[in-house]
């Protein structure tokens, strides 16, 4: 019997289909299916799991707006996320979806065992809850009002609800992670994970919900759906088998090597996923790593927001694996990566163009100038030979190493290390000068059989990170499948002689940089012309008669003021917190001139609730007081009577 090859089981989060995915999502998945084709290269039975997290209360709110069914919703975006995947060359093993009938009934299993055996009960919630990162939080847990996540508006919540007891595994979680160093990565999410969550106390987790019915029903308390933690994370062992029909792949993969995340869901899957497993008696997952974001100017990608890159478009002027190449080189480990176009562009024609096509076309074209594109048996060694070859080992073992640490960066790194040194070996030996001198045909030979066996080398290591390109490398060098192996390249010398090589066109042609400079000008001209006239359109409308409709998009509440206070930066303004009953908030309004700080606490007025939250003078506005105001006189509304706060005003 053959020997059963080691296995390797790496994940990626489980994408939240309200929308189109971004750069951001396309480096993760690209990361997992790169390190995935290079465990396969080493020998490994490597198995990469993706898919998509579609229930919730955010995927119900969009299909009602666009009048579909949730499936219907998310059956039309997770087409996309499929075709993005097919376009970004994403070889993976399984794709995954909550809404599969063998992951609900999954879940459902190990949500009544939880409820047996006491790991969960029944109670209510009452707290903050932000729709977009569909999270709950308690009032000390908001950063200004506001969701600690994505800084966004949290909403008011109360409802029946199933808890897990987070704080009953807290101890055995702690010393898991302490005695298993390697288990969050890097370092720094790890001591986050412990200071700033486990030893400050877990808190209970809601686990399930009632005021949305878009989810997987509680099989024995009809009106309960099992809520986002339990229907997602699971899907890394329901994949597998776990309590279900599919095809049994637990005992074979699990534990996974490999949760390959973005920091800003570390918390979830080092210390919700773990106790989950913890209470099933599962082994946990050896690694869980927490990359940086993906950056733009101002801030974090977001497709609530709206900021975000379109790989697709990308793609389309660029090509598949140049993009594949700049995410991960610029994604330095455990960092956040800035994205920008004209990095990309430059990564194009400096690495991809000038370092390796130029290499590839220089060393093709000289073997057909010289010995008509088959390198002959008799070769005569020479200096620099040696150092290119000790260069080529090294470049192997630092990229194993730099893979192996998910630093996928400076695996990428230690390749062009080796094409740098190609390159530079050429300047030494000058071919050229050797291609005049009939006596030193044996030392040219030699010349171009090293940098054809360096090319082949390169070949095999960009593989999993630029698939395509090493398909066309080996495509021209005429490379056997016998000596495009990992282990073909831990020796330098594999690359057969009296091999037929054939004249290329360039690997990658230089971008025109000033041609792209016009069109990026071009492009900005014209998003600025659209976005005044988009203004002026605005600025066009006049104030008319409006309906009923239209006054009740209009939210007004009576709300307490609780404090009044000077704005530290503007003499005209003044800061206000105000009580609506259900929540407080703080509003800023330009009636220094009229009231002192003092003389409006604990009176009751009436604000605009429903405005957009602005910044005055670098404070935060979350709606507007209103006033009556004639011949320079203000005076602010106040309600009559003992109207209680949070009253609506129609």
């Amino acid at each position: 019997m053959p020997e059963s090859k080691k296995t390797f089981y790496v994940t990626t989060p489980i994408y939240y289909p309200s929308g189109d995915l971004h750069i951001g999502h396309t480096y993760t998945t690209v990361a997992a299916d790169t390190l995935t084709r290079f465990k396969k290269q080493e020998g490994y039975d490597a198995y990469m799991l993706t898919g998509t997290d579609e229930h919730g209360q955010k995927i119900q709110k969009i299909a009602e707006k666009e009048g579909v069914t949730p499936k219907a919703y998310v059956d039309k975006t997770v087409a996309k996320i499929k075709d993005l995947w097919k376009l970004m060359n994403i070889n993976y093993s399984q794709f995954i979806r909550t809404t599969d009938p063998e992951h609900v009934k999954s879940v459902q299993k190990i949500f009544k065992r939880f409820y047996e055996q006491g790991d969960i009960y029944k109670g209510t919630y009452e707290g903050w809850y932000c729709t977009p990162c569909e999270s709950f939080w308690t009032e000390t847990q908001l950063v200004d009002g506001k969701c600690p996540d994505c800084g966004r508006p949290v909403e008011k919540a109360h409802e029946e609800a199933y808890f897990f007891k987070m704080s009953k595994y807290a101890d055995r979680l702690l010393k898991y992670i302490e005695d298993h160093p390697g288990f969050i990565q890097p370092e720094s999410r790890k001591n986050e994970m412990i200071n700033n969550f486990i030893k400050p106390g877990l808190q209970d987790l809601c686990v399930s919900r009632t005021s949305f019915d878009w989810g997987i029903p509680v099989d024995f308390d009809p009106g309960h759906v099992v809520y986002v933690w339990i229907d997602a994370l699971t899907n890394y062992i329901t994949a597998l088998g776990y309590l279900n029909d599919k095809p049994q792949l637990m005992d074979k993969y699990w534990p996974a090597d490999l949760h390959l995340v973005g920091k800003d869901i570390i918390r979830f899957h080092t210390i919700y996923w773990p106790i989950m497993l913890m209470a099933l008696d599962l082994p946990l997952p050896k690694t869980v790593y927490g990359h940086g974001w993906v950056l733009l100017k101002g801030g974090k990608m977001s497709k609530s927001v709206g900021n975000v890159v379109d790989p697709v478009e990308l793609v389309k002027k660029y090509g598949v694996d140049p993009l594949r190449y700049h995410v991960l080189k610029e994604m330095k480990y455990g960092s956040d990566g800035v994205y920008n176009e004209d990095l990309l562009v430059a990564n194009i024609n400096s690495d991809l163009a000038n370092d390796l096509g130029n290499l590839l076309s220089r060393t093709i074209a000289m073997t057909v100038k010289y010995f008509g594109g088959v390198i002959p048996e008799e070769q005569a060694a020479g200096e620099y030979d040696q150092d290119l070859k000790d260069t080529a080992k090294k470049a192997v073992e630092t990229y194993a190493s730099y893979m192996d640490k998910l630093d996928f960066s400076r695996a990428l790194q230690a390749i062009w290390q080796l094409i740098g040194r190609a390159n530079k070996y050429i300047d030494e030996t000058e071919p050229w000068i050797l291609g005049k001198d009939e006596s030193q045909k044996a030392r040219l030979a030699a010349v171009l059989y090293n940098l054809t066996e360096t090319l082949r080398i390169v070949s095999v290591l960009i593989a999993p990170a630029m698939p395509e390109t090493a398909e066309k490398m080996q495509k021209v060098l005429n490379v056997p499948d016998s000596v495009e192996t990992w282990e073909s390249i831990q020796t330098f010398g594999h690359y057969p002689v009296g091999t037929q090589v054939k004249k290329c066109a360039p690997l990658y042609p230089r971008i025109d940089v000033k041609q792209y400079e016009k069109e990026q000008a071009e492009k900005k001209k014209a998003q600025k012309a659209k976005s005044k006239q988009k203004k002026q359109k605005a600025e066009e409308k006049v104030p008319g008669i409006i309906t009923i409709d239209d006054f009740a998009k209009v939210k007004m509440r009576v709300a307490k003021v609780l404090s009044c206070e000077k704005h530290p930066n503007a003499d005209k303004l003044l800061v206000f917190q105000l009580d609506f009953g259900d929540e407080k908030r703080q509003i800023v309004s330009g009636i220094a001139k009229w009231y002192k700080p003092e003389e409006l606490v604990g009176k009751k007025i009436i604000a605009c609730t429903n405005l957009k939250p602005i910044q005055l003078r670098g404070v935060d506005s979350n709606g507007m007081i209103l006033s009556a105001e004639k011949d320079g006189k203000l005076r602010v509304l106040t309600v009559d009577g003992d109207m209680p706060e949070g009253s609506e005003v129609g």
